[in-house]
């Protein structure tokens, strides 16, 4: 059973599953031949007004384009889901890396103790509340005190993402480590 869940970003809606797919990290996709790697999302990008697809562990997020409404979409977008899970076809390609999209992590090797601690953070404290919105966060770089994340499904690109990063993120990161200094997007 799927269920649909608004997100903060108006662009967005979650697409609950009731199972868990077999994969450790989530996966963005902004175009057709990126979304290769998911038949489903595969076929949402056959739609013209797919913009954005994120695959979490337990949904997927898609973000449309503006000149199309969710109230139109919505529904037949869930029955679409619903019909590609029970037929039995896969959310996602077997061989698959299980790490996150996105690029390299940078960090200086000296500082590998605290990149460990700021991940373990992201993962145990942050990206549980991120998913709960459709999105997800990743580490990216560290350098000079500062934590640089990207920000996937429906948290890149949502107005209160700017809120989310300073009022939420940064102030766990800088209340666990006071090492920290910021916190960025890239």
């Amino acid at each position: 059973m799927i269920t649909i869940e608004n997100t903060p970003n108006p662009a967005t809606l979650k697409f609950q599953f009731n199972f868990q797919l077999p994969m450790a990290a989530g996966h963005e996709m902004n175009s057709p031949s990126e979304a290769e790697i998911s038949p489903l999302a595969a076929k949402i990008f056959g739609f013209p007004w797919t913009s954005k697809i994120y695959l979490g562990s337990d949904f997927i997020s898609v973000t449309k384009q503006e000149w199309v409404d969710w109230d139109v979409l919505a529904e037949p977008l869930k029955g679409l889901i619903q019909e590609h899970i029970d037929s039995g076809e896969p959310v996602l390609m077997d061989s698959l890396p299980l790490t996150p999209r996105g690029g390299s992590e940078e960090f200086d090797e000296k500082d590998a103790e605290l990149v460990g601690k700021i991940k373990t953070i992201l993962s145990r404290d942050i990206r549980p509340i991120v998913a709960m919105d459709g999105g997800d966060i990743v580490f990216a770089k560290y350098a000079d005190g500062i934590v640089f994340v990207r920000l996937q499904g429906s948290c890149s690109g949502c107005p209160s993402s700017t809120a989310t990063l300073k009022d939420g993120v940064e102030v766990r990161m800088k209340e666990l480590l006071p090492e920290i200094l910021e916190v960025r997007t890239v």
